[in-house]
């Protein structure tokens, strides 16, 4: 059995593709060859899926909420529609030089989901495709962190390697990090 029972996800570069530009509406998002089925074997296999995710567009008026919230829920049903489910959807609105502790690399949102839910993080799994991603899974305790190479995973390796800090994985997409994630028996070290 495995007890890994929480994977928490960024959404940009992980499950959809990012953009400089910033995904502001439901026709920019397109979804990364085998996402939806990755999350499809996440639910199936008895894992939450948390989303944990900057949305800094929002305080750049560049997205409403409303807007943003429209999005999830177009999320939500295609990953549903897919055979997953997201339960929850954590955000940080905030721009980078607004000093918030929501937003990644900080663990507040990852903190605010285990409040909410009671998650142990030890048993957790972060997966991103920035260091900021990885960061923010090491500094909340997160039992492991992995590194997707979709997205800005590539630029993230080589930011990582200087740093020192090193996720326990490197997947070469979220279908791939699933698979490992999977095959391990748990998140504790």
């Amino acid at each position: 059995m495995n007890p890994v029972k929480t994977i928490f996800l960024d959404r940009d570069g992980v499950i959809n593709e990012d953009s400089p530009d910033y995904i502001k509406n439901w026709a920019e998002f397109h979804f990364i060859p085998g996402s939806l089925h990755a999350l499809a074997r996440l639910t199936r296999s008895g894992c939450s899926i948390i989303i944990i995710t900057n949305q800094s567009a929002i305080n750049r008026r560049m997205v409403t909420l409303n807007e943003l919230k429209q999005m999830h829920r177009k999320l939500g049903r295609a990953v549903s529609d897919s055979g997953g489910r997201i339960t929850d959807i954590f955000y940080c609105p905030h721009r980078p030089n607004e000093g918030c502790g929501c937003r990644k690399p900080k663990p507040g949102l990852i903190f605010a989901a285990r409040d909410r839910y009671g998650i142990d993080l030890s048993h957790a799994v972060m997966v991103g495709d920035s260091a900021k991603d990885i960061l923010a899974g090491q500094a909340a305790g997160c039992g492991r962190t992995v590194l997707v190479q979709t997205g800005n995973g590539m630029t993230a390796i080589q930011t990582l390697e200087e740093t020192g800090q090193r996720p326990d994985h490197v997947a070469a997409d979220l279908d791939r990090a699933v698979q490992w994630i999977l095959d391990r028996p748990s998140a504790s070290p």
